[in-house]
């Protein structure tokens, strides 16, 4: 079948996310920091038809073969489908030969919901529509737009440990060394987790409107799903799938910015000349050129970009593409299965990689590291990393930040990078 289509008047998607703060399940996937290709598309959904809460593979792959629809040529790419996350620890479930211990859960392993009814946004041609199976819904969600913005609350958190001092961090950057050096492995991601008690009158929606503004992020994400709230300001995609082609674009490689142009411009050079940042970035690189095979067409597995140089509010990054064209008969989970969580924020091989960070951290990332993002009805998909990314679930706030660990990392450099990441998230809290 093919949805109804209707355009509406364009405005910015969180001014449209503030009229639908009060619906159920509202789901804001939200280029902030536009960019042709990157940032181009924007989403916002509420009020599904179906919720999916720590689903098995199969039961997701069923409604996604339940609802298949044609693709309406000329409009943003989510056309309904599945939106919401996966945590982390639903890396488990896929890696069944590994030996990872189940700690206790900060959220549900997976939440999607089934949403046939969107609102998507062309930021480049500045036009936004919903896209229904069915015009009473697009009558009723347009009703709904028509209403005021609800006030806003406070987005102040405060009070924030970790789950290492720095002492120990540093350790652990140690002890990941020790390991490459042993012949362990190449490469391991390892994070520190900040938590806090949310206090009385916090607003998530007041948070993510002062963060989007703070660090403007190709992928951010607002996700409100009752006793489950998200934001995010993630810069990287795990992977996209646009016209049967899987695309990747893995983060390795980290400077600060800095308000001084002389200054940030020999971070800029810097970054790009250190052969440490180079060779994390080409080790991940091949470990998604090894798991884009899996699913990808003999041949068709490429690299366009390699350590490219892409700029945010607050940091520098080395950016890298890898591409493949998909095999016939492999649909969205099949992609999803060969690649989650990705290889960026695990290391290689991303087994090993994974049991020691379990071994290092002992807690759960829960969103952290996980995605966030849509698989449409038409066969599109697009993915986050969770990363620069915030939960709130069970009273308590969780923001977690960390990088990969080579055998040339410095532990109080490492330290440092790991607080640099989360320096806007951090700032977005502070009265």
């Amino acid at each position: 079948m093919k949805p109804h289509v209707r355009e509406i008047l364009y405005l910015e998607p969180a001014a449209l996310a503030a009229r639908l703060h009060s619906e159920a399940h509202v789901t804001l996937l939200e280029s902030v920091m536009r960019h042709e290709h990157l940032g181009r598309y924007s989403f916002l959904a509420c009020n599904p038809a179906l919720t999916l809460r720590n689903a098995s593979l199969d039961e997701i792959r069923a409604v996604l073969a339940q609802h298949t629809q044609e693709t309406v040529a000329g409009l943003p790419p989510f056309q309904g489908g599945l939106a919401g996350y996966f945590s982390y620890e639903f890396g488990r479930a896929l890696e069944t030969h590994s030996k990872l211990p189940k700690f206790a859960t900060l959220c549900p392993e997976v939440i999607l919901h089934r949403y046939d009814t969107v609102i998507s946004f062309d930021h480049m041609q500045e036009k936004a529509w919903i896209v229904s199976r069915d015009e009473a819904e697009t009558d009723a969600l347009e009703k709904l737009l028509k209403r005021k913005a609800t006030a806003l609350g406070s987005p102040v958190i405060e009070n924030w440990k970790s789950n290492f001092t720095r002492p120990d961090y540093e350790t652990a950057v140690q002890k990941i060394v020790d390991y490459i050096l042993a012949g362990d492995i190449f490469q391991a991601n390892i994070t520190q987790c900040f938590s806090a008690d949310i206090p009385k009158g916090f607003d998530g929606f007041a948070f993510y409107r002062r963060l989007r503004e703070m660090n403007p992020a190709t992928f951010a994400a607002y996700l409100d799903y009752g006793d489950v709230q998200i934001v995010s300001s993630s810069p990287e995609r795990l992977v996209e799938i646009e016209n049967r082609v899987a695309e990747a674009r893995p983060i390795k490689g980290t400077r600060r910015r800095d308000t001084d142009e002389a200054r940030d411009a020999e971070l800029i050079v810097e970054l790009q000349a250190s052969r440490k940042d180079r060779a994390e970035n080409v080790m991940i690189v091949d470990l998604l050129r090894n798991d884009l095979s899996r699913i990808a067409k003999p041949g068709t597995v490429k690299v366009p970009v390699l350590c490219g140089l892409e700029s945010y509010a607050n940091v520098h990054h080395l950016v890298s593409v890898v591409q493949g064209d998909l095999r016939d008969g492999i649909d969205l989970i099949d992609v999803l299965v060969a690649v989650f969580p990705g290889g960026s924020i695990t290391g290689a091989p991303k087994i090993r990689a994974m049991e020691i960070i379990a071994e290092l951290e002992q807690q759960s990332r829960g969103v952290y590291c996980g995605a966030i993002g849509y698989l449409g009805f038409n066969g599109a998909c697009d993915l986050n990393i969770a990363i620069r990314t915030a939960l709130f679930a069970g009273g308590k706030a969780h923001v977690a930040g960390g990088g990969g660990i080579t055998a040339r990392s410095q532990p109080a450099a490492e330290y440092e990078e790991s607080l640099t990441k989360i320096k806007r998230i951090m700032e977005a809290f502070a009265p």
